[in-house]
């Protein structure tokens, strides 16, 4: 593999108030260089909806900015567990609304040769988590 193949997604979304104002944030890492390289990074604010829309949502733009960065190999890292568990098969996708958000992360991780999904506490998901509340924070300033 060549340097730039293999990239880390942190990825993050949150509400405050569920549903409520939300946010997304996503960090693209390539882990070859030392240090490790910032790639892209993703801080957006998505309007009114539920936390694991957020979420689902930042996993969305985190896969696109690695597939944009030339990612043929990913590992997704998320603080939710939910949604690691819908995408590595381990729960059922039962709302409506989250399966939709499902299938396009799904048809993201096509795109890639390899996967990995992992599920980490969200001490390892700080970077994420700030873009998001960043994120909240401007549109909060901005009404």
């Amino acid at each position: 593999m060549q340097r730039g193949d293999r990239l880390i997604v942190f990825a993050d979304g949150g509400a405050r108030g569920n549903p409520g104002p939300a946010a997304i944030g996503a960090v693209v890492v390539d882990p070859s260089t030392e240090p490790p390289n910032i790639v892209a990074t993703v801080s957006e604010a998505i309007g009114v909806a539920t936390n694991n829309v957020a979420e689902y949502r930042a996993v969305i733009a985190g896969l696109e900015a690695a597939a944009e960065a030339g990612a043929r190999s990913v590992e997704l890292r998320a603080d939710s567990q939910l949604v690691i568990r819908h995408l590595d098969g381990s729960y059922r996708v039962k709302n409506p609304g989250l399966r939709v958000l499902y299938d396009e992360a799904v048809g993201l991780l096509a795109r890639f040769a390899d996967v990995r999904l992992v599920h980490v506490p969200r001490e390892q998901n700080t970077d994420a988590d700030a873009l998001v509340n960043a994120a909240l924070d401007a549109a909060e300033q901005a009404r």
